[in-house]
């Protein structure tokens, strides 16, 4: 057994790279995730939290880096390293053709799940996706809150102790979201390492740590909490007023105004560390009297936000 093994790591990155010609989609990541751990890889698309799944699933070999998969390097044993990990893709993965049970029979058997173990994994997978009475339903008829539940139940009937999520709740309604979350935390609880990609910041809230990966790079890492802590070197305010679109438009690349966004019915407003007074003079000289305005703790989408466009901002124009 190896040393990563040994310490209760279950995923291991180091200086992982991929290279397409010239561009690079993943520069240099090193990350770990622990055993019963949720560790959330949080950006937007083309980030390179897909890439970077793939290379962990042995599907796409890094340009550089090295990858343990429960103590195995995934490089020299892809095979040994793949029957210890389920994956589930931002796409449904299922055949709407067949049938629940058809379903389950089918990634049984890509799974390599023993015959005798697979009647009782089926029916673990059915009772965790809510599916009792509806195995002879043809996938196609589900609504997409059970489909989701269905593939999650797919990836895991070989038992693995290592899981990928690759944005499970794309296009999935808010209740199913929360539910499916709940079903990540039971897995995390009984000693599952998670490792989940999503673009919703409210998602970041459910995980352990958060790693923000924008343009193949970590920019922050930490746990939720720590990371709302990050200096943005700034001060924070919400402002509530009439007119919010007119507020935006005002406030937006105003001297002393770091960053603005809508959230909701007010205006987060990253300022100077003096920008309140200017804020009020602004508006007012806009036509917008009726202002209040607190300091706040940044939010998650907040301190992503402005990890991510303050090197944009600093980039040199072509």
């Amino acid at each position: 057994m190896s040393a990563a093994a040994d310490s209760g790591l279950a995923i291991v990155a180091r200086h992982l790279t991929k290279r397409f010609k010239a561009f690079t989609a993943v520069d240099g990541v090193d990350f770990e995730v622990r055993r019963g751990e949720i560790l959330g890889f949080i950006g937007p698309n083309g980030a390179g939290k897909s890439t970077i799944i793939r290379m962990l699933c042995g599907l796409l070999r890094p340009s550089a880096g090295q990858i343990l998969i429960a103590g195995i390097d995934v490089a020299k044993r892809p095979e040994a390293a793949r029957q210890r990990i389920g994956y589930m893709s931002q796409k449904f993965s299922l055949y709407a053709d067949l049938s629940v049970a058809e379903n389950l029979r089918f990634f049984g058997g890509i799974y390599r799940v023993p015959k005798d173990k697979l009647a009782e994994r089926m029916a673990y997978a059915v009772a965790m996706a809510g599916l009792a009475g509806r195995e002879d339903d043809l996938v196609s008829t589900l609504a997409g809150g059970w489909k989701q539940r269905l593939a999650l139940g797919c990836a895991i009937l070989h038992n693995p102790p290592i899981l990928f999520l690759d944005e499970p709740t794309s296009g999935v309604d808010p209740v199913s979201r929360r539910r499916f979350w709940d079903l990540i935390h039971d897995l995390a609880a009984s000693g599952v390492a998670i490792l989940v990609t999503t673009h919703y910041m409210d998602e970041a809230e459910y995980c352990d740590l958060i790693m923000l990966i924008n343009q193949g790079r970590i920019v922050a890492s930490g746990s939720p909490t720590e990371l709302k802590h990050t200096p943005l070197g700034g001060r924070m305010l919400l402002v509530e007023c009439e007119s919010i679109g007119r507020a935006l438009h005002l406030l937006t690349g105003a001297k002393g105004v770091r960053d603005v966004a809508a959230f909701g019915d007010a205006l987060h407003v990253l300022t100077d560390p003096d920008g309140e007074t200017s804020i009020r003079a602004l508006l007012a000289a806009g036509g917008i009297a009726k202002v209040d305005i607190s300091p706040i703790e940044p939010g998650l989408e907040d301190v992503f936000v402005n990890l991510v466009a303050r090197p944009a901002a600093a980039a040199p124009t072509p």
